[in-house]
């Protein structure tokens, strides 16, 4: 009996101080695959991101907060979708606002047609689109460099650069002023600032440096994938780059940032890098799932650090799969929404009550997700004996509460 008060009373006092509990995220953030993720803050406050086209014509998702996504549809539809690469797929696009505009490059290839595929140019007058193709900007065989996929857009001190690359060297050109064509057309001259063990580069400035991440290995060989995201680093965009013991990235020198761990294998070709309102840095990646490997490369999210030297760093050098979540929305109502909802852990069940619809999903305390559920006022969910998370999504705010079910 005294047993039973005791738990039934540090039930309702955690319950009664949800709002004090640390608000945490559980990976993968998108369960269905999304390659090759890429993403903007747009006027509107929301964060948007695209992927290679698993989801065909190149998917939108959007979220206030890097952890709830919705899918907004996609950047194409069959008639509207870049045609210069015949059965070519929309690999690895990059987004970017130019000049009052949505731009989204994308490569366009087939697996193994290192000659023939290319980089696009699409542009928007909104995030959610619809984007209008404005056709090829260049194909390996036209611009002298083979596997020109993966492009990545960026500003330095008023010119505008592309670069990109695939296992065949990482390169660069500079592009006109409204960033839709290439400097020099008739002559560009690519130079060549990575070797030939990288593809998807993103570059970062902090600081004084430069820091070129990019991706080694395999992607897509399901668990058995070897990817990997790593960096180097310079004083000036176009290099040269060299790892934390000065080895140069033209002679593949790099140091690792995110490998495997035992959930998630694979992780790599990383996102924009975005700061919360508490100034914590975030990344995306995709990665294998151990666990899920049919739902092959989900959406990973991971703070970002930075060591003594200036170097990015993750905790344990491998994804998380809980950790605490960004941090958005510091006005308060976070706590007044928190104030709404009701757990109540019963004999193998829970009880959810919320005056306002909410979103609930189980998780076991290793991250495997057991049950999802819509509570309009109640839901009851049968569960066994055990200690679970439960995460609670409502008003695009997350709350994740630890639960013992007796």
């Amino acid at each position: 009996m005294f047993k039973s008060f005791t738990v039934i009373l540090f039930l309702v006092f955690s319950t009664c101080f949800f709002a004090t509990e640390i608000v945490t995220y559980t990976n993968p953030v998108i369960t269905r695959s999304t390659p090759d993720p890429t993403l903007i803050r747009a006027a509107d406050g929301y964060f948007y991101l695209y992927a290679t086209e698993d989801i065909r014509n190149t998917p939108i998702y959007r979220s206030n907060n890097l952890v709830d996504w919705s899918l907004m549809g996609t950047a194409f539809t069959n008639a509207t979708r870049p045609t210069f690469e015949p059965n070519g797929g929309l690999w690895a696009p990059d987004i970017n606002y130019i000049n009052g505009k949505y731009v989204l490059y994308y490569s366009m290839s087939v697996w193994g047609g290192e000659w023939t595929c290319g980089v696009g140019i699409a542009t928007a007058d909104k995030p959610e689109g619809p984007f209008t193709d404005m056709g090829k900007l260049f194909r390996s065989n036209e611009i002298g460099v083979q596997n020109s996929i993966d492009p990545f857009y960026i500003e330095d001190n008023g010119k505008k650069y592309l670069f990109w690359g695939s296992f065949r060297g990482i390169y660069y050109v500079e592009l006109a002023d409204n960033g839709l064509a290439l400097k020099n057309p008739g002559n560009p001259q690519p130079q060549q600032v990575a070797g030939t063990a990288f593809e998807g580069v993103y570059i970062y400035k902090r600081g004084d440096y430069y820091f070129m991440f990019a991706s080694i290995g395999s992607c897509c060989n399901g668990i058995n994938s070897t990817y990997r995201l790593v960096v180097g680093r310079s004083n000036s965009l176009t290099g040269p780059y060299y790892n934390k013991q000065g080895d140069s990235m033209m002679s593949n020198g790099y140091s690792l940032v995110v490998g495997s761990n035992s959930r998630f294998v694979g992780n790599g070709h990383c996102s924009e890098i975005v700061s919360d309102e508490a100034g914590n840095d975030w990344i995306f990646f995709h990665g294998w799932d151990v666990d899920f490997p049919d739902n092959k490369r989900g959406l990973l999210l991971n703070k970002i650090s930075w060591d003594r030297s200036g170097w990015p760093y993750v905790t344990s050098a491998s994804p998380s799969i809980t950790a605490e979540a960004p941090v958005f929305g510091t006005s308060g109502q976070r706590n007044v929404y928190e104030g709404l909802v009701q757990l109540q852990p019963g004999e193998k069940s829970l009880t959810i009550q919320s005056s306002l619809p909410v979103s609930a999903k189980v998780y076991t305390t290793t991250g495997q997700l057991l049950d999802a559920v819509v509570v309009n006022e109640q839901a009851q969910i049968r569960l066994a004996t055990g200690i679970y998370i439960i995460r609670i999504h409502i008003n695009g705010y997350s709350m994740v509460k630890k639960i013992f079910i007796s």
